[in-house]
C-alpha cells in the first residue's frame, strides 16, 4: 500500500489497495507509483501484509518497561494443532496442506494460506519463496516469484515501514506481521474451484523502545479464489477490502516490551473448518 490521493500498488485480476495520502501521525510520505509491470503486480500479491502499513507509521510508544525476560526462559512460539470436521494432516513447508476436496477443506485452506501470505516470513527470500510455491496454484506461483522479489528488495519500500535494506528489523526491535482470521465464508464453490471470504485482524509493525512504527491493529475480509489441483486448494488470486471494523474499547496500548514479549510467546494458530 501506498499513498497518493488515492494511489494503486498494484492490481492483478482487479486486486487493488490504497493509502491514504498522508499518515495523520506525521509519519514519512511513502513512494508514488511506480511505472514497472512488475511492481504494480507484485504488490498486488502481498495485499495482505501492506494493508497494515497505513497504520504502522505513527509516533513513539508511551513508555518501554526496563524488565526483560532471558532468552531461555521465554516458552517457544508453536503453532497449535488444527482441529474441525476434517482437520488438515500434513504440511508443506511448515503450511497445512492437504484439505479435503470441499467447502470446509475450501475455507480452511483460505484461513491458513492467509496467515502465511501475511506474516513477517514473506521478508526472508528463502521462505518467500516456499510460501508462495505452497499456497498458489503452479502456473500462478510461477509468475509471482520475480515479481515478489523485486518488491521485497525494494529499498524504499522496505525504509517506509522501518525495515533496514535487508529486510530486517533494527536492533533492538522486533518486525511484527500477523493475520488472525476471525471467520471465513464460501461465496461460490464447485467440484474444481470455490470462492472463500476470510475476515481477519492484522497486527503489524515493529516493537521495541526506539520504533517510530508501533505495532497496530487493523480489520480486512480477503476474497481469495481457490481451484483444486494437485489434489488440494490453492491460490489463484484475491481481492482485499477493509473491515469490518468493530468499534474499540478504551484500553490502554501495552507497552513495547509487552508486545515483544507477547509476540515471541504466544504462538500463532493453524486454522480448519
Amino acid at each position: 500500500m501506498s499513498p497518493g490521493d488515492e494511489q494503486d500498488y498494484g492490481e492483478p485480476a482487479g486486486t487493488r489497495m490504497r493509502l491514504p495520502d498522508t499518515d495523520p501521525y506525521g509519519g514519512a510520505r511513502r513512494p508514488g507509483r511506480s511505472s514497472s509491470r512488475s511492481m504494480v503486480t507484485v504488490v498486488g500479491v502481498v495485499v495482505l501484509l501492506i494493508a497494515a502499513i497505513a497504520f504502522a507509521n505513527r509516533g513513539g510508544d508511551d513508555s518501554a518497561s526496563s524488565t526483560t525476560t532471558g532468552e531461555a526462559d521465554r516458552p517457544k512460539a508453536a503453532a497449535t494443532t488444527p482441529t474441525g470436521t476434517k482437520p488438515v494432516g500434513t504440511t508443506s513447508g511448515g503450511i497445512p496442506t492437504g484439505y479435503a476436496p470441499d467447502e470446509q477443506g475450501a475455507q480452511s485452506a483460505a484461513a491458513n494460506y492467509c496467515v502465511a501470505l501475511g506474516s513477517a516470513e514473506m521478508f526472508n527470500t528463502a521462505r518467500r519463496h516456499e510460501i508462495v510455491d505452497t499456497v498458489y496454484a503452479p502456473d500462478v506461483a510461477a509468475a509471482r516469484q520475480t515479481a515478489l522479489d523485486t518488491a521485497y528488495s525494494n529499498g524504499t519500500f522496505l525504509s517506509n515501514i522501518g525495515l533496514d535494506a535487508d529486510g530486517t528489523a533494527p536492533e533492538g526491535q522486533t518486525f511484527v506481521s500477523r493475520v488472525v482470521p476471525v471467520g471465513t465464508k464460501v461465496t461460490a464453490s464447485s467440484a474444481n474451484a470455490a470462492t472463500v471470504e476470510v475476515w481477519y485482524t492484522s497486527l503489524f509493525g515493529l516493537s521495541g523502545e526506539a520504533s517510530t512504527n508501533p505495532v497496530s491493529e487493523s480489520w480486512y475480509t480477503t476474497t481469495y479464489r481457490l481451484t483444486w489441483v494437485d489434489n488440494d486448494w490453492k491460490v489463484l488470486d484475491f481481492q482485499q477490502k477493509d473491515g469490518p471494523v468493530p468499534v474499540g474499547r478504551d484500553q490502554k496500548a501495552s507497552t513495547a516490551d509487552d508486545m515483544t514479549k507477547a509476540v515471541e510467546e504466544y504462538g500463532g494458530f493453524t486454522y480448519a473448518r
